[in-house]
């Protein structure tokens, strides 16, 4: 099963394969957030243009907690922490024994675009991760969003690899002008980002 292995000096810039939208070019750089040595508890883009017409996030991650496996990547709109939101997941793992998993969640508080790697696993693995965000500024439709993302645990002795695609939805008409990001425990670790692009479409 193919996997995606990421180093603690890679950018997230450097994770931009998905091209699914406009015409070449069509990219343009918004805001990254490189996380220091610090760590932090979140992300945020705030002050997002209206001038594109989809929005992606690449990113590299790896969380603090000290538990064995993954952790979802959280994501909120606007500051929105109502149930507002749905999401549905595809995901496979490999490691002691492999298996898949789908399934999906109603009215729930966040979307999970992706999983990253948590802090017993090797100090250089982390998770990349492609989320776009479909239509962010019309304020006739609901906000559509899919991750893909993984890691490869680079033959260490816990954990598994992780493979998965991700759909959700903002149930809100408003356009969207802050993102928020964050683990479901733990902080981003030193060497984490996100690097926010806008698209201009055809």
């Amino acid at each position: 099963m193919p996997l995606i292995t990421t180093l603690a000096g890679a950018s997230a810039r450097g994770y931009g394969g998905l091209r699914t939208f406009g015409v070449p070019n069509s990219y343009e750089s918004i805001a990254t957030v490189t996380v220091g040595s610090g760590g932090a508890a979140n992300v945020e883009f705030t002050s997002i243009p209206s001038t594109y017409t989809h929005l992606q996030i690449r990113g590299i991650a790896r969380n603090s907690h000290a538990a064995n496996g993954g952790l979802n990547i959280n994501m909120q709109f606007n500051s929105d922490t109502d149930s507002n939101y749905s999401h549905h997941y595809l995901g496979a793992y490999q490691g002691e024994g492999s298996a898949v998993w789908a399934g999906g969640t109603a009215n729930a508080s966040l979307i999970v675009p992706f999983i990253m790697p948590t802090n017993t696993l090797g100090a250089s693995i982390f998770a990349a991760g492609v989320i776009d965000i479909l239509d962010y500024k019309d304020t006739n439709k609901y906000k559509t969003i899919r991750g893909f993302g993984g890691y490869d645990i680079n033959g260490a002795t816990q954990g598994y690899n992780y493979l998965n695609l991700d759909s959700g939805n903002w149930r809100s008409t408003n356009a969207i002008t802050s993102i928020k990001l964050y683990g479901s425990t733990g902080n981003f670790m030193q060497y984490s980002q996100f690097a926010l692009y806008g698209i201009k479409g055809a």
